[in-house]
């Protein structure tokens, strides 16, 4: 059948470049997401099903593959069938032996037309098969580097080869930004066959317009400026640096906190709470929350006075998306995607330079109109970053694959 060019703006708006696709072909589309456990992988999947309609999608009917626990929190609907095996809910090891060797009768069973690998590694022979980049560690040396020779630093080397085997092999491979695919892309021993750049979204309890800046004068140590960091505590993203920086403007009497939100790696927790002994002995400073749900994120981001990213390393991060959504102003790295996703809606700093750390962030607390024109403008920014739009693009792109006769 003679495949129809379309022309999609939305398509320019992310990055993508103009595919072909089959408009008026039904077809079935299967996501093998048995390597997707926890987290952003499930984040993407829920809102990816969630925002799918099959009167503008092409596909009539999706197929997912993965552990029963991620399938509960998938969608009901009629066009969506759910599928698992007692191996999918077990270790990798088990994962891997059903992907190498018992997937592909389910695939061949189902009459897949694409089949779409969101967990990156894959080990099947299925054509068409598009997979997705969101691990951007394994990738730069330099920050896989802070592991050293740990069980986790050999193995961000293994994932390397792995994944950059998975994307070569692959028909398609979307990635996030154009930071990453650019990055990979560098780094591949073999070219990619096809690629797009999809940004994920935001969820929509994050979304708030930005509120009214208050000078610092306004401030007391009874009711503090509150700086809030959400992310993983972890080796490249310098949350000790920040700690520093904090407790340095509250010597000089300014009114500050620090908000640490999110779970740990072990060995840079206890090098983060060695910092916060030297720096805020009495725990007046610095507050280290922990993980907490997403749902509950939006009122610790709503409660903020200034969000600070100091990341060194990230593929799209979402919770720098979630902050522009929730109407605070920022102070970010300089590394990595962060220019590409912030633009001009905040202020930059090189995470690993305390002293250019400290001059922005203070720059941000005491001027409150720079903090009102940063706030509206990523708020602005946010706005392009939707559950829908992704949605949009991943499906068509998907659906330029299809090949049923």
């Amino acid at each position: 059948m003679r495949r129809e060019q379309v022309r999609c703006p939305r398509f320019r708006l992310l990055g993508l470049t103009t595919r072909d696709y089959l408009p008026s072909h039904p077809m079935t589309l299967g996501i093998e997401a048995s390597n997707i456990r926890s987290g952003g992988g499930i984040t993407h999947l829920k809102e990816l099903l969630g925002a799918f309609d099959p009167q503008k999608h092409t596909f009539d009917r999706v197929v997912v593959w993965s552990g029963s626990a991620v399938l509960a929190q998938l969608p009901n609907a009629r066009w969506l069938t759910k599928r698992t095996h007692p191996y999918l809910d077990r270790s990798i090891v088990f994962r891997l032996f059903w992907q190498r060797f018992l997937a592909a009768r389910g695939v061949n069973q189902e009459r897949i037309d694409v089949l779409f690998v969101p967990g990156a590694l894959h080990n099947l022979n299925f054509r068409p098969l598009v997979t997705m980049s969101h691990n951007m560690l394994p990738f730069e040396p330099k920050e896989r580097g802070r592991y050293g020779f740990s069980y986790l630093g050999m193995r961000l080397r293994l994932l390397e080869g792995e994944q950059g085997r998975a994307f070569t092999s692959a028909d398609g491979v979307i990635f996030l930004t154009h930071y990453a695919r650019n990055t990979i892309v560098r780094r591949l021993k073999a070219a990619v066959r096809s690629s797009a750049v999809v940004p994920h979204g935001v969820w929509h309890g994050h979304r708030r317009e930005p509120g009214p800046q208050e000078p610092i004068s306004a401030y007391s140590s009874q009711r503090p400026f509150e700086i809030l960091y959400v992310s993983i505590i972890d080796v490249y993203k310098h949350q000790r640096n920040l700690a520093r920086v904090v407790a340095r403007l509250s010597e000089e009497g300014l009114p500050v906190r620090l908000k640490l939100v999110g779970p740990a790696y072990a060995p840079e927790r206890a090098l983060l709470d060695k910092v916060l002994r030297e720096v805020d002995a009495h725990g007046r400073i610095v507050e280290v929350v922990g993980a907490v749900p997403h749902e509950d994120l939006g009122a610790i981001y709503h409660s903020a006075d200034l969000f600070v990213f100091p990341s060194s390393c990230e593929n799209l991060p979402n919770v720098l998306l979630e902050a522009m959504a929730s109407g605070l102003p920022i102070a970010c790295s300089s590394r990595g995607p962060m220019p590409e996703v912030l633009e001009d809606g905040g202020e930059y700093f090189d995470p690993e330079d305390t002293e250019g750390m400290y001059r922005t962030v203070k720059r941000m607390v005491i001027d409150a109109s720079l903090r009102k024109e940063h706030a509206e403008r990523s708020f602005a920014l946010s706005q392009r970053y939707t559950w829908e739009a992704c949605a949009d693009a991943t499906f068509a792109y998907l659906a330029s694959f299809g090949r049923r006769p």
